[in-house]
């Protein structure tokens, strides 16, 4: 800490081009978090997917219904041993910017068909029990101040009630998480009882979004989702199911190939990084090599000018990674609102940190170390004398 006054002071000899050359920083790592944070977003549903769960839906579009009476006869295709449903909801508090995942189920089944989740039985109990009744996701009670006990008034965006109104209320009667930081984030979501919402919706009764089965051989789940979609061929809703896992990769493709695409827009961003730190660092080095002399006439062996010199690239990279990557943390509630719930939710997570921290340290290296090497090698006599 001893010499960081004397780094600040080299670092801002020219305000004007470190400060731009700074704020280059700031964007690629807010870029590179932002891109970060939707890969691991569509990653994790993967991820977090069964291998014994299977998902139905509509044959040529997932934003199709299907009839609830369906759910009978898939529960008797050989190999399921559970059956839940979902239905879309679509749903903002107070405004556009907080929206979050909404979904009709049957209580109990869908609570059993997702074991990871963790419900105490006494809000479980309370959930079954109350129509209007609505479960929520511990983040999102902690984020909104909710408690246990409250009306939640939501507005929809796809479904009137019987009287025309999207303003829809429901009791918060407890609260679902999940025990690893992986699936938690699966968990930022609202729970309402299907019964209620079907009785009260203007249109679509009798309709579902999709099914899960859970298989009691995941090493079946070809066979079964055959049988499943066999039983509703040439139907007016024949169905497609596919493995969780399946499913989940299909949606993201759907976007496009996420990782392919984050990957090619940070090689050209930290590229343009690299030329951009790297001309300003020797360019800086250039400018002071008269003063880098006389800190070797001062004592300054050539090992601590190199330290120095790469110290400066390691404060510049550190300060712009840092405000990057927090103007990417800042920015996820806005996108997670814009989003309306659509998409998995977004958030910076440890990973993401400790990975932006490797790139800086990595581009920190290879942009100081040829004006560093060039400074420990500077004569001071032809220093002094202008000769670089």
């Amino acid at each position: 800490m001893r010499y960081l006054p004397l780094l600040w002071a080299g670092l801002f000899r020219k305000k004007t081009r470190t400060i731009l050359t700074l704020l280059s920083i700031v964007v690629a790592f807010a870029l590179f978090g932002l891109l970060q944070a939707v890969q691991v977003a569509f990653e994790s549903g993967a991820d977090a997917a069964d291998a014994k769960r299977l998902l139905t839906t509509a044959r040529y579009s997932i934003i199709e219904p299907l009839p609830m009476a369906y759910l009978r006869r898939i529960e008797q295709v050989p190999g399921v041993v559970g059956v839940a449903y979902a239905d879309w909801f679509g749903a903002k508090y107070q405004n556009e910017s907080n929206a979050f995942p909404v979904f009709a189920v049957d209580p109990n089944r869908y609570l059993d068909m997702y074991p990871e989740f963790t419900v105490s039985p006494a809000h479980r109990e309370a959930f079954t029990k109350t129509r209007t009744g609505a479960l929520a996701g511990q983040r999102l009670v902690d984020r909104f101040g909710w408690k246990i006990g409250q009306k939640l008034p939501i507005s929809s965006e796809i479904h009137p009630k019987t009287d025309g109104s999207m303003a829809w209320e429901f009791d918060l009667v407890g609260t679902i998480d999940a025990e690893d930081p992986a699936i938690r984030g699966n968990t930022d979501m609202v729970l309402i009882n299907v019964a209620y919402f079907d009785e009260a919706r203007q249109s679509g009764r009798g309709k579902t979004g999709w099914y899960i089965e859970r298989i009691a051989d995941s090493t079946q789940a070809r066979g079964i989702s055959a049988a499943i979609d066999g039983l509703f061929m040439n139907s007016p809703d024949e169905t497609k199911t596919q493995p969780e896992k399946e499913f989940a990769l299909g949606f993201a493709k759907q976007i496009g190939d996420i990782g392919a695409l984050v990957s090619r827009i940070l090689v050209a961003v930290f590229f343009t990084i690299l030329i951009l730190t790297g001309n300003t660092m020797a360019q800086s080095i250039r400018e002071r090599v008269p003063e880098l002399a006389i800190l070797k006439t001062l004592g300054f062996s050539d090992g601590k000018i190199t330290a120095l010199v790469l110290a400066e690239a390691v404060l510049l990279l550190a300060l712009g990674g840092a405000l990057g990557m927090s103007a990417a943390v800042a920015a996820m509630p806005g996108l997670n609102g814009a989003t309306g719930g659509r998409f998995p939710p977004l958030f910076v997570g440890a990973e993401t940190w400790l990975l932006a921290a490797a790139i800086a340290a990595a581009v920190a290296l290879i942009i100081g170390f040829p004006p560093a090497w060039r400074a420990s090698r500077l004569k001071i006599v032809d220093a002094l004398s202008g000769h670089q």
